[in-house]
């Protein structure tokens, strides 16, 4: 089984990902906050790659089953009804909701890997999930850390250390033999070294700091918290949802709406 990690989804376009099992990282928080609104209910995630994407196509499905959440720079985006904190997306806020989904990285990173062979979203907050559907697919995987688009390197420190965790984690799980690539190996030896207190790593991070600086310290701690939400996002046909063990295929049927509004 053969294991790369690309560290920022910058560099590569939506063909290199074509057919490939990716596995999308956004500690910071769109992987956090995706998985936290399906395990609270909400209907599918809708990843777009542009604000005006994402006004287009709520247009076009219905207005009280639709929600449009995520950022820009960390704020909420104007008009929007949610920004891109956990905390937002309660069982009560987000329960039988279809979620357009918008962020400055993270929601680009998946529109970019929307062609891949197997697609799931991945972070500490459901890392042995993660594990398990890698153990399960038995195939070559790509680990796409969403990075950042406002630095000269592109380079998250938690995104690659929770890339190393899972990689850590995979090698004592029954898998067969793993061929970890340069990038790979560099994520693990980023676990080892930060890996010990993963929210003081966080805190001492760019876009940590960054998080804390306008408000959104408290977010820290969930993102931190390991193995907090049991579940797997994937995408299924044109959306994200939660993996569920019946289904043997990613191509689940989709309401006409949200698939009339993709097409």
């Amino acid at each position: 089984m053969k294991i790369d990690v690309g560290f920022n989804a910058g560099s590569l376009d939506e063909l290199q990902l074509r057919d490939k099992n990716v596995i999308v990282v956004d500690v910071l928080r769109s992987s956090t906050t995706i998985t936290t609104a399906l395990y609270n209910g909400a209907r599918e995630i809708i990843p777009v790659a542009s604000i005006e994407s994402a006004v287009k196509i709520s247009g076009s499905l219905f207005g009280e089953v639709t929600l449009r959440g995520g950022e820009r720079n960390g704020k909420t985006i104007e008009g929007f009804n949610l920004g891109n904190s956990p905390r937002e997306y309660s069982d009560a806020t987000v329960r039988g909701k279809s979620i357009i989904f918008c962020s400055t990285n993270g929601s680009v990173t998946l529109h970019k890997s929307r062609y891949a062979r197997n697609l799931a979203v991945g972070s500490f907050v459901n890392l042995s999930a993660v594990v398990e559907f890698i153990r399960l697919l038995k195939q070559d995987i790509l680990f796409l850390c969403a990075g950042k688009s406002n630095g000269i390197t592109n380079f998250s420190l938690e995104d690659v250390v929770c890339v190393g965790m899972i990689l850590t984690q995979m090698k004592n799980a029954t898998l067969p033999d793993l061929e970890l690539s340069d990038a790979a190996q560099a994520s693990v030896a980023m676990h080892k070294t930060f890996g010990r207190s993963i929210l003081k790593m966080m805190k001492n991070s760019e876009h940590g700091r960054y998080l804390t600086e306008i408000g959104f310290g408290d977010d820290l701690k969930i993102c931190a918290d390991v193995d907090s939400i049991p579940v797997l996002p994937t995408q299924q046909g044109t959306v994200i949802r939660l993996k569920r063990e019946a289904v043997h295929s990613i191509e689940l049927d989709v309401a006409p709406t949200t698939k009339n509004a993709l097409t």
